[in-house]
């Protein structure tokens, strides 16, 4: 449904069929759980349940009265499928599962794809201490996830300097300086065997898992030990390593005693909206935390068990321990290492999260009746410098290129003067028999309407782009030729690239108030910034795949593997072969990417 549409229950005689059709299906409902999939009269899939009683759950969207926010769902539903499931927990996660693969508009989804940090100890041979995002269990043993790079790198960068793992990537002819400071066996110079290894490795599991009282006794110990042998760099060294942890450890003052792992997760909801507060303990510190706010269209409860089914499992590392508050329904307690706290400092990190979540509610709330009054206010005055009526839905065009090359469009959309991302589309300018903005502003004009004409879809009530009477008048062509009459105008810059006024269609410089050239320069900088993030992708992307060519094994559909996984040649470069092959190369290609960019080590190799 587009954006500017109004979601109302279809009245015609197709109405009256599908209402008939989804009380016979209604009928015929089993009390069995499983999974409900909800479609509009498109047949696209626009949310996704569970439930203990099919039959029960399904009929409720149907009868009785619901609120403003479940109704919108309700008016959309054409049809409906399930999925019968031998308990509810096989039920919640093939909710998950689905989620992510159909993106249903009325879930909780987890949009921005955030992954977190762990800390690794590979596999190999030889082990190493790294920093990842990408868990895969084959390659090593992960500890996280960490709140931020920070707090990982922080760690990692202590744990290599407390135990002598190997810190290179490919052992050296000779040793470097790390062994020569004790902070590594120097697999370069001697043969070592594997108990050595499960030794150390044992040591920064328990100090991951709050061994670190054990680790600063044993450090003070070794410093005696230097000072009476006369190393005193050594000592030294031994003694900045306790003050490191000891001041790690004075980091938090909201601490819990134990040094365990833990996740608080705490919910409030306001009106329609839900927002969802996670604290991340590490080693019984508070690190760091996490807000999500979304609205949701079924019981509150429900909805904040969907979304840490998702959370989690997005996440395959777990911490020991995940705080929620009580709940009517134990479900979450059968997947996850979940705990309810009744009392004590558990229940208070748990109040705290929840206070915290509703406070965060309260300042969007006011913050969005702020922005709404503002963004009514440009939105009016920007009509009548315009002499059109306030304009409710906005597209804004802008090109981007370097020196002609890699030409793209971006085009956004603003909905009662805020950013509506859906509406958001993106255009690879095709050949041009004249390579400027103005023929590619044309083109872009062209495909978006010609579009939504094909679609019957609703055009907005202002185009803009960006840029002076050139630009205005290629959009007013490329509206003409399609019968169009839509207010255009054009957003001009100053010499330092900042927002200078807006052109009318004639060509004419207006006068705008305050309100309306605040929102303008909202809507110039984010079509701006959105159409330049793609043309720099489409660089990047063409740079990587054109310095791939050629290498044997590597076709189109392993480039674009690499593009994914390393997002820049640079990093491909400096990638090792494991980590080529982590990518999901086959050894053979992953040595011939590495070869190929380290040519001289084949040689080495060949030798």
């Amino acid at each position: 449904m587009h954006p500017c549409t109004k979601p109302t229950r279809i009245k015609d005689k197709r109405g009256v069929h599908i209402m008939e059709m989804l009380r016979q299906k209604l009928s015929l409902l089993p009390e069995k759980p499983g999974v409900y999939l909800m479609k509009n009269s498109d047949g696209h899939i626009i949310y996704v349940g569970k439930a203990k009683v099919l039959k029960n759950r399904v009929r409720s969207y149907f009868s009785g009265s619901h609120d403003g926010k479940t109704q919108k769902l309700v008016s959309q539903i054409a049809d409906f499928e399930y999925i019968l499931t031998e308990s509810e927990v096989e039920a919640l996660v093939l909710e998950c599962n689905l989620i992510k693969k159909h993106n249903p508009r009325y879930n909780i989804l987890l949009r921005d794809d955030k992954t977190y940090p762990y800390i690794m100890i590979t596999q190999e041979t030889h082990p190493r201490m790294l920093v990842t995002r990408n868990v895969d269990r084959k390659k090593g043993k992960y500890f996280g996830p960490y709140p931020s790079a920070g707090s990982a790198r922080e760690a990692a960068r202590l744990l290599n300097r407390l135990f002598p793992l190997r810190k290179c990537r490919q052992l050296p002819a000779r040793p470097c300086l790390y062994y020569h400071l004790g902070q590594c066996l120097g697999p370069c110079v001697e043969e070592i065997a594997p108990h050595r290894y499960e030794n150390i490795i044992k040591d920064v599991q328990s100090f991951l898992r709050g061994g670190q009282e054990r680790i600063v006794r044993w450090l003070e110990d070794k410093m005696l030990k230097a000072s009476e042998e006369l190393q005193f760099e050594r000592a030294t060294e031994y003694r900045d390593l306790i003050q490191d942890l000891k001041r790690l450890g004075e980091k938090q003052n909201i601490t819990l005693t134990d040094f365990i792992d833990r996740d608080v997760v705490g919910y409030a909801v306001l009106e329609d909206q839900m927002c969802i507060q996670i604290f991340y303990l590490r080693q019984g510190k508070l690190l760091s935390r996490d807000s999500f706010i979304f609205p949701y269209y079924e019981d509150a409860e429900d909805a904040f068990i969907s979304f840490v089914a998702q959370f989690y499992t997005e996440h395959p590392v777990w911490p020991k321990e995940i705080l929620i508050p009580e709940l009517s329904n134990s479900i979450l307690e059968k997947l996850f290492p979940v705990t309810v706290p009744h009392k004590g400092k558990k229940r208070e990190l748990l109040q705290l999260a929840h206070d915290n979540a509703l406070t965060k509610l309260e300042e969007e709330k006011a913050l969005a009746g702020l922005t709404r009054d503002k963004a009514k206010e440009g939105l009016d005055a920007l009509g009548r410098s315009l002499q059109i009526p306030a304009p409710r839905v906005i597209e804004a065009f802008d090109i981007s290129n370097t020196a002609g090359t890699h030409t793209v469009a971006g085009m956004v959309q603003f909905l009662e003067g805020s950013p509506w991302r859906s509406g958001y589309r993106k255009f690879k300018i095709q050949d041009l028999e004249q390579n400027d903005d103005t023929a590619a502003m044309k083109q872009a004009v062209t495909r978006r309407y010609t579009r939504l004409q094909a679609e019957n879809l609703p055009f907005p009530d202002l185009v803009l782009v960006d840029g002076g009477k050139g630009q205005i008048s290629a959009a007013k062509a490329a509206l003409s030729s399609l019968n169009l009459t839509i207010p255009i105008a054009g957003m001009v810059k100053d010499d330092r690239h900042r927002t200078a006024g807006l052109l009318n269609i004639h060509g004419e410089l207006l006068n705008l108030d305050q309100s309306a050239f605040y929102l303008l320069t909202r809507i110039q900088e984010e079509v701006h910034r959105f159409s330049i993030t793609f043309h720099r992708q489409q660089r990047t992307k063409n740079m990587v795949l054109s310095q791939l060519d050629g290498i044997p094994g590597i076709g189109a559909r392993r480039r674009q593997l690499l593009l994914r996984a390393f997002e820049s040649i640079e990093k491909i470069r400096s990638a090792t072969v494991s980590e080529l092959q982590g990518a999901g190369l086959p050894a053979v290609a992953a040595q011939a990417v590495f070869y190929h960019f380290h040519p001289e080590k084949e040689h080495q190799h060949d030798s």
